[in-house]
């Protein structure tokens, strides 16, 4: 195992994180043994965050004993791998709207004592303040399909980014505008960010995701 980042390995080409909760698979990975340790394949093509590191991602702020907001979280599969990374020292508050999606989401959290779902919507910071409050946020993650994907951001950065921590805003271009080509709206979305954002990477997530796009920065 080569590890890219901190709780990040790599194998043969393909991804891996330790498994938090060994002999159980969320989404129908891989399970793999290495010495005394289990290992869960992550499948760039179930997740955005995966597909970024695989095209490079210079910086991976998702570390050990982080605590991040994860904002569109479904059914979990990227919060697992959020999970695993993070260990018993952090914590990950996964939020989504749909209750469909987060009853997936509470059954596959209940194996993993560092994850806390939260059914809102996330254009409303102020509907799940209260569970975040003393909590000190390292990292938020978006990946939401809504019209106003770097406003959202920006709210919840101003609801519980401290100055020098990091974004990670997954660009679901059309989702924003079906007639825009991918490109432009980046630009549109990352000038937006530039209110509250340093912008440190601009990652294509092709050919994992056409037409997607993520968004590496740091609070000023």
């Amino acid at each position: 195992m080569n590890e890219l980042f901190p709780g990040v390995f790599e194998k043969e080409g393909k991804l891996f994180t330790l498994n938090a909760v060994p002999g159980i698979s969320v989404y129908g990975e891989k399970l793999i043994i290495e010495g005394k340790k289990e290992f869960r394949e992550w499948i760039p093509w179930r997740s955005k965050l995966g597909a970024a590191i695989k095209n490079k991602i210079k910086q991976m702020p998702v570390k050990p004993a982080s605590n991040v907001l994860y904002l569109g979280c479904a059914e979990g599969t990227t919060v697992s791998h959020v999970s695993d990374i993070l260990g018993e020292k952090g914590i990950v508050f996964g939020v989504d709207v749909s209750a469909r999606s987060m009853s997936e989401f509470v059954q596959m959290a209940e194996q993993r004592e560092n994850i806390v779902p939260i059914l809102a919507d996330a254009n409303n910071p102020a509907e799940y303040s209260k569970y975040i409050e003393g909590t000190k946020i390292d990292v938020i993650f978006q990946d939401i399909a809504q019209k106003n994907q770097a406003e959202i951001f920006c709210k919840n950065a101003v609801a519980f980014l401290r100055k020098g921590a990091f974004g990670l805003l997954t660009i679901k271009a059309k989702s924003i505008d079906q007639q825009k080509q991918t490109a432009q709206i980046v630009e549109e979305e990352t000038l937006l960010l530039k209110k509250e954002f340093e912008i440190l990477q601009i990652v294509p997530l092709a050919p994992f995701e056409k037409e997607h796009a993520i968004i590496l920065c740091r609070k000023k």
